[in-house]
C-alpha cells in the first residue's frame, strides 16, 4: 500500500497527464535530487502577462524590471517590441544604457525575444543583447509553405544563429511555437549541431501543432534551455486542436503543469539544463490549430502572425488593465505554492527514509 507521501506526491504528478505515463517514485535519491534543483530554479518575469498595459503605456520594460524585484525573481524575459514606442526596440542608446544598469543594480538577468529568424530582425536583436548585455535570445520562425521547405529555410537561419551566437557570445533558443512539431524541431537542432543553439520548451503551444505536452517535451528534452509557464485550456477544432490561454493552475488549466514542472527542473545530468523558467501567463489568448490529424507527409504550413491578445468579449480596456496586474501576481504566488509542494514532499520522504 502507498504511503501517505508517496500518494500525494502520485496525485500531484498525476493531475491532468493523459495515459499512457509513467508514474514516478519519490525516492530518497529522487528527492535529494528534488530539492538541489530547487535550490538552484531560476524564476522569471515575462512581458506577456502584462502585455496590455505595456501596449498601452500603463508599464514599461523598467517597470517590468521592478515587477521581478518586488516579487524576488532572478531575472526578466522581454520581447524586443513590448511596449511599443517604450520597447527596447526603441529605445535611444542612453536609455538602453540606464535599462541595463538598473537591471545590474537589481541583481537581474534579462533574456531577450523575438518572433522571427529574419537576418535583419536578429541583428537587431543582437545589437540591443550586446547594448543591455543580454546574452540569450529567443526565437522562432513565421513561415508559410510546405513543411519540407519551411524546415529548409529554418536550418539555413539557424546556421547563421550559430555563427552569430560564436561571434557574439550569445545563446539562441528557438521556441515550438504552435506549427512545428517537437520532433521536427529537435531534427533541426541535431543537423545543426551547435552547443549555443538549443530550445525554449512552451507548456501549452505543442497542443496546437497536435500533440501532447508529456511526449512533446519527451522529444524536444535533450535541448531544453528555457521554459515558459502558463495555463491552457485545449480547443477540440476540426481536425486539430487549438489552445485558449487560462489562468495557471485553475480549474480551466488542462495542462500536467506539475509533472512537466518535474521533468524539466531533472533535466540535466550534474547540473541543471533549464537556465530560465519564465512565468508568461497568457490569460484570454486564443491561438488556433496549426496541424491537423492524419494531415500529409507535407504538409502546408501557413503563415502566423506575432501573438496578441485582444479583449475578451465583454471587458474594458480599463477592466484588463487593472486584471492584468493581478494575473501576473496570481501566477506567481501559484507557482511558489506548488514549488513549495515539490520540496515538502521531498523533505519528508527524506525524513521518513532516515527513520526507517
Amino acid at each position: 500500500m502507498m504511503n501517505p507521501i508517496q500518494a500525494r506526491f502520485a496525485t500531484l504528478m498525476g493531475h491532468n497527464a493523459q495515459a499512457p505515463c509513467t508514474p514516478v517514485l519519490l525516492t530518497a535519491d529522487l528527492a535529494r535530487r528534488l530539492l538541489a534543483r530547487l535550490d538552484s530554479l531560476r524564476l522569471f518575469a515575462h512581458g506577456y502577462p502584462l502585455l496590455t498595459n505595456l501596449t498601452h503605456g500603463r508599464v514599461t520594460p523598467e517597470d517590468m524590471l521592478d515587477f521581478a524585484y518586488r516579487h524576488g525573481l532572478d531575472g526578466l524575459s522581454l520581447h524586443l517590441l513590448d511596449g511599443e514606442h517604450n520597447s527596447l526596440s526603441r529605445m535611444p542608446a542612453e536609455r538602453l544604457a540606464a535599462f541595463a544598469d538598473k537591471a545590474r543594480g537589481l541583481g537581474l538577468d534579462v533574456h531577450l525575444e523575438i518572433s522571427s529568424t529574419l537576418p535583419a530582425d536578429v541583428d537587431q536583436a543582437v545589437t540591443v543583447a550586446h547594448a543591455i548585455g543580454s546574452r540569450n535570445i529567443r526565437v522562432y520562425s513565421r513561415y508559410e509553405g510546405h513543411l519540407s521547405r519551411v524546415m529548409g529555410i529554418i536550418e539555413d537561419d539557424l546556421r547563421r544563429l550559430a555563427r552569430l551566437a560564436d561571434e557574439h557570445d550569445l545563446n539562441f533558443d528557438f521556441e515550438q511555437h504552435e506549427e512545428l512539431k517537437s520532433d521536427e524541431i529537435a531534427t533541426l537542432l541535431r543537423r545543426v549541431g551547435h552547443p549555443r543553439l538549443n530550445a525554449l520548451f512552451d507548456f501549452g503551444n505543442m497542443i496546437n501543432a497536435c500533440e501532447q505536452p508529456l511526449p512533446a517535451l519527451a522529444n524536444l528534452a535533450p535541448f531544453i534551455r528555457q521554459v515558459h509557464l502558463k495555463g491552457v485550456r485545449v480547443v477540440p477544432e476540426a481536425n486539430g486542436f487549438g489552445h485558449y490561454g487560462v489562468l495557471q493552475g485553475s480549474a480551466e488549466d488542462q495542462l500536467p503543469g506539475a509533472r512537466m514542472l518535474l521533468e524539466l527542473l531533472l533535466l540535466g545530468e550534474s547540473t541543471p539544463q533549464v537556465v530560465a523558467f519564465i512565468l508568461e501567463q497568457e490569460n484570454h489568448y486564443i491561438a488556433p490549430a496549426f496541424r491537423q490529424v492524419g494531415e500529409e507527409a507535407d504538409p502546408f504550413i501557413v503563415y502566423r502572425e506575432m501573438s496578441e491578445t485582444p479583449l475578451p468579449p465583454g471587458y474594458s480596456l480599463e477592466q484588463m488593465l487593472a486584471d492584468e496586474h493581478r494575473w501576473a501576481n496570481d501566477q506567481v504566488r501559484y507557482v511558489r505554492e506548488l514549488l513549495a509542494q515539490m520540496r515538502l514532499l521531498a523533505e519528508l520522504t527524506l525524513a521518513d527514509a532516515a527513520v526507517a
